[in-house]
């Protein structure tokens, strides 16, 4: 009886009950509205932006995209929350969004103080710098008394302070609260020094008056392992977002793409059946509480890893951004799907 009114009282407090336990139903929530709230960049040339029609792209963009194909079978079925810095926590923790997507870093504090969850790093990233070439800077160890445009509230502020403090170096921050103008005091010539994630160096470069005058010096000075967050108490949701990033990457493993996916659903190989969901007894799908194509949706929705790397920020988009970390573990970099079975 105890038993009984327990589980009456989880469920009336909004939990469901599966063969992994209790959960919050975020994903029940997020079938009865038909879509996925998403909290996204503000604007971040390649990983997330509108265009002039509304229209968002991005890297990150594809992830939503993604999650929204393994769960409706329609890449579509996503609305965009632009977040700043400062405001994607709190939407987060509030539930204004599902699933933040936002270049935004994993770190202990984030994993527990704040109360989220992160897994899938869909991009492993650096800090770094970028000044103008008439500077004739070839390493951050030559900034000393520079002024440095940062983003408050940001690994990147804390970051800076760090590298600067440990080599004894002097700085003058210039602070702003969003991304957007910290380009733009940048552009502006309001400081010496731009720094951000590497990758949202080369984006920001693209847009500044004359892209060609400035270059990103080598130094890394940290590691920016970056994905989407969910919040803590939901492992059904929590499972889904993080396979949805395992299962773009695993496709790229298996040599699967937009263009050949229904051709490989007639693949022998019991790996890729099971993966598509053509094995007669497999539940890798149910077992998420999607169906059992859910991984086929998300590539014929949006293609694999590698190629909404590519298309978004790698060689066929203006930033062109190497592979690096990000190439798959089995041509030199990181990029590592548990076994989907």
């Amino acid at each position: 009886m105890k038993i009984k009114l327990l589980s009456a009282a989880l469920a009336a407090a909004g939990f469901a009950f599966g063969a992994s336990g209790a959960s919050a139903s975020t994903l029940s929530d997020v079938k009865a509205k038909g879509f996925i709230q998403c909290g996204v960049n503000t604007g971040l040339a390649g990983f997330a932006a509108p265009d002039s029609s509304g229209n968002w792209t991005g890297f990150d963009v594809d992830f939503c995209r993604a999650l929204s194909s393994a769960i409706f079978g329609d890449p579509t079925k996503v609305k965009f929350t632009p977040t700043s810095a400062k405001d994607r926590f709190p939407a987060l923790q509030s539930g204004e969004i599902d699933v933040l997507a936002r270049n935004t870093t994993w770190t202990i504090n984030r994993d527990t103080a704040l109360g989220f969850n992160f897994r899938f790093i869909n991009y492993y990233d650096g800090q770094g710098f970028m000044v103008r070439k008439s500077l004739n800077v070839k390493s951050a160890l030559e900034l000393s008394g520079a002024a440095i445009c940062v983003q408050q509230g940001t690994t990147t502020e804390l970051n800076l302070a760090d590298y600067f403090k440990a080599n004894n170096l002097q700085y003058n921050p210039v602070v702003f609260e969003k991304l957007e103008e910290v380009n733009a005091a940048y552009d502006a010539g309001r400081c010496d020094v731009d720094t951000t994630d590497q990758s949202g160096l080369y984006a920001t470069r693209l847009v500044l008056k004359n892209p060609d005058e400035h270059v990103i010096l080598p130094e890394i000075i940290s590691k920016e392992p970056l994905g989407p967050a969910v919040r803590q108490g939901d492992d059904q949701w929590f499972d889904i977002v993080s396979w949805v990033g395992y299962a773009m990457v695993q496709a790229e493993e298996f040599g699967i793409t937009q263009a050949n996916v229904d051709q490989m659903k007639n693949s022998e190989n019991p790996d890729i059946k099971r993966f598509l969901g053509t094995e007669a007894d497999t539940r890798i799908g149910t077992d998420l509480g999607l169906s059992n194509d859910w991984a086929y949706n998300i590539v014929k929705g949006v293609g694999n890893y590698g190629e909404v790397f590519e298309r978004n920020i790698g060689q066929g988009s203006p930033l062109k951004i190497a592979r690096g970390l990000n190439a798959l573990w089995n041509k030199g970099g990181l990029q590592y799907s548990p076994p989907v079975r």
